[in-house]
This record gives structure tokens, C-alpha cells and sequence, in this order.
């Protein structure tokens, strides 16, 4: 079978501090896996290891068969992986519908303007923002911002996306409205999506399977009620041994 990312063994280093160090994992088309780890683990790194941004030392990653390893950004966008950033870059002096657009433009299938626009009405419905569209994107909330950012990422037509932590500074309510978004992406295109974050509660409601990364190393893969309930992974990161029971009766 061919999955639509399988990663095997990358390894990144810094300045002598190992920040990735072998790390293998798959995923396929429309499973939501989950990452999780303490701050410094590594999660962002391999992020970017993914998706182009740095070259691994080490390793491969494949997408559906073929090795994009090293190949830049651009070219990665271009096969189907698209990501959003922990801190929104918004083109503020352009409209929320310009931003998507402009997404659509330079994605998978390389949209001509007139296309382009309408594939991004149709993805600002899918995230909750068309009736924004007209709005310059400075002017949006943070968490208008963030579902700019995820909408922009979703017009380039992906097969896989990379969630950075889009639920960072968001109030309960905010959080609500956006795990709705994201269940919502899953329903609508398919595509398969790799978040980080830090509630854990929402990690737990949306993923497949989750994977902890702690000192740059994989520490544990599984369902969310395998990973909360991990010895190690309750050590390294939960701190509370009775964290799967109360995350659990939450969903």
C-alpha cells in the first residue's frame, strides 16, 4: 500500500543540538494524525522536514510514492502538501478573499484568477469566513486570522495539510468554532491532516492516532486512548496519570 506521506528515519541537527533525531511515520488520504510533545521536542522542525523548508541530514520522505526529500517548497505546494504557520503571515493590505485567491493562484492545480476566486469563495464558506471576504485582512480578529491562514492553505487544492498549532491564543468559544472547522475540511475535501497542538482535548476529539515527540525522538504513536494512557508519554508530557480517563470523558 502506498501512503500519502511516509517519513523513514530523518534526523536534523543545529548547532550540535540534535533537534529530529530518526523519526519514521506515515500517514494516509484522510486520517487526521495529531502531534504532540512538550515545547522543544522538535514537532516545528519536522514540520519543516516535511515540507521542505529545511533539508533533512538524514532520511527520506516520500508522498505518494514519489521522493520530495530536500525538494523546495514550492515544488512540495505543487505535489499536494500545504501548511499553515503557528504565527499567521496574512497579506493584511489585501482583502480576505484576495488572500485565498492568491492561495488558489499558486497551489496544485495553478488556478487562472477567474477559477482561483471561485474555488476561494467556496473555501472561505468551508472555514466560516464568506461573509468577511471583502474585509482587508489586518483588520480580522486573531481568530479570523487563523482561519484565514487555514483557508489560504486549503485553496492550493491539497492532499495533505500541516496544522501549526491554529488553536494557539483562541478563546474556548473561538477553540469550539475551529475544531468545527477542521472536522469540517475532513468532511468536505478528504484530505489528510497533520496538526500540532498543545490542547489536549482537542487533540484527543479530532485524531486518528496521535504521535508524541519528546528531545527530538518519537516516544509513542497510537489512538488518542493508547498515546493518554502511555507510561512515558504520561512522564514526558501529561504529567497526570489519570489524564486519559479525564480527557476521555470530555469527548
Amino acid at each position: 500500500m502506498t501512503h500519502l506521506i511516509n517519513v523513514e528515519g530523518v534526523s536534523k541537527r543545529f548547532s550540535g543540538v540534535q533537534a529530529v533525531n530518526g523519526v519514521s511515520f506515515y500517514m494516509d488520504e484522510g486520517e487526521i494524525l495529531g502531534l504532540i510533545g512538550p515545547n522543544g521536542a522538535g514537532k516545528t522542525t519536522l514540520f519543516n522536514l516535511v515540507s521542505g523548508v529545511i533539508p533533512p541530514d538524514e532520511g527520506r520522505v516520500t508522498m505518494l510514492g514519489e521522493d520530495i526529500t530536500g525538494m523546495a517548497p514550492y515544488n512540495v505546494v505543487n505535489r499536494g502538501l500545504a501548511r499553515t504557520h503557528q504565527i499567521v503571515k496574512p497579506l493584511n493590505d489585501m482583502t480576505v478573499l484576495e488572500n485565498v485567491t492568491v492561495g488558489a493562484c499558486f497551489g496544485r492545480e495553478k488556478l487562472q484568477l477567474g477559477k482561483a476566486r471561485e474555488h476561494a469563495l467556496k473555501v472561505l464558506h468551508t472555514v466560516g469566513l464568506a461573509d468577511r471576504k471583502d474585509v482587508l485582512a489586518v483588520h480580522l480578529t486573531i481568530a479570523g486570522k487563523k482561519r484565514l491562514e487555514v483557508a489560504r492553505a486549503l485553496a492550493g487544492n491539497p492532499r495533505l495539510l500541516l496544522l501549526d498549532e491554529v488553536l494557539a491564543g483562541l478563546n474556548p468559544t473561538e477553540v469550539a468554532g475551529m475544531i468545527e472547522v477542521i472536522r469540517t475540511v475532513r468532511k468536505e475535501t478528504g484530505i489528510g491532516i497533520l496538526m500540532i497542538e498543545h490542547l489536549m482535548q482537542a487533540v484527543m476529539s479530532l485524531s486518528d492516532r496521535v504521535m508524541v515527540l519528546n528531545f527530538g525522538e518519537l516516544l509513542a504513536t497510537g489512538t488518542p486512548e493508547e498515546v493518554a494512557n502511555h507510561p512515558h508519554v504520561v512522564e514526558a508530557y501529561l504529567g497526570d496519570p489519570n489524564m486519559a480517563e479525564k480527557l476521555m470523558a470530555r469527548q
